[in-house]
């Protein structure tokens, strides 16, 4: 293994561990040793990979936006079926990650862009390139599928398609709260009423 080999599987390393421990403390609340830790790297040597913790951040957030957006587009590539119903069921693993327990998988911006918008502008445009990312992937889809019939809705794709993020942040966030179901379920209500789709 080459050095510069070795230096990506250590970084990423620490970018996998952290996914978790984020997830569940926030990225103000976990401390960089513990990040090392956990990671099996040793204390000290964080700034031979990172320049800043908020670089870290910064990382942390690209790093787990390409890994969504890449499952994202197979979702929304799924064969044999139809936009309306690859969509739906982007909404329907939504609510499977976001109602675990499990940390790893959890959304990070759900997570962090309450926390770390005022305290970063640089996390706060990494959270905004990827979550237009997501919307702009999930407009081409709408759009499609307002083509080949599959849906029908009242405004632009890219409108349709950012009202149906936001109300599934909100969801998510309403979720942690009431800790129930219930503001998924509502979510997936609005979402089938939005693309005219039965509520069935």
């Amino acid at each position: 293994m080459s050095r510069g080999t070795a230096h990506t599987d250590t970084r990423q390393g620490i970018l996998d561990t952290a996914y978790g421990l984020v997830g569940a403390k926030g990225f103000s609340g976990v401390g960089l040793n513990e990040i090392l830790s956990s990671a099996g790297v040793p204390k000290g040597s964080f700034y031979h990979y990172f320049g800043s913790k908020e670089a870290f951040g910064e990382a942390l957030l690209a790093n787990y936006f390409e890994s969504y957006l890449a499952d994202l587009n197979t979702t929304l590539a799924e064969p044999g079926l139809s936009h309306a119903e690859r969509l739906m069921n982007y909404w329907r693993k939504w609510q499977a990650t976001q109602g675990s327990i499990d940390y790893q998988r959890k959304c990070l911006a759900v997570k962090l862009a309450a926390e770390v918008s005022d305290l970063s502008e640089a996390m706060r445009l990494a959270l905004k390139g990827g979550t237009a990312a997501i919307i702009e992937r999930l407009s081409r889809s709408i759009a499609a599928g307002v083509a080949e019939g599959s849906l029908t809705i009242e405004s632009e794709p890219h409108t349709t398609a950012e009202d149906l993020y936001h109300v599934w942040l909100g969801a998510s966030l309403m979720a942690k709260i009431v800790r129930t179901d219930a503001p998924f379920e509502a979510a997936m209500g609005t979402t089938r009423r939005i693309l005219g789709l039965a509520s069935h």
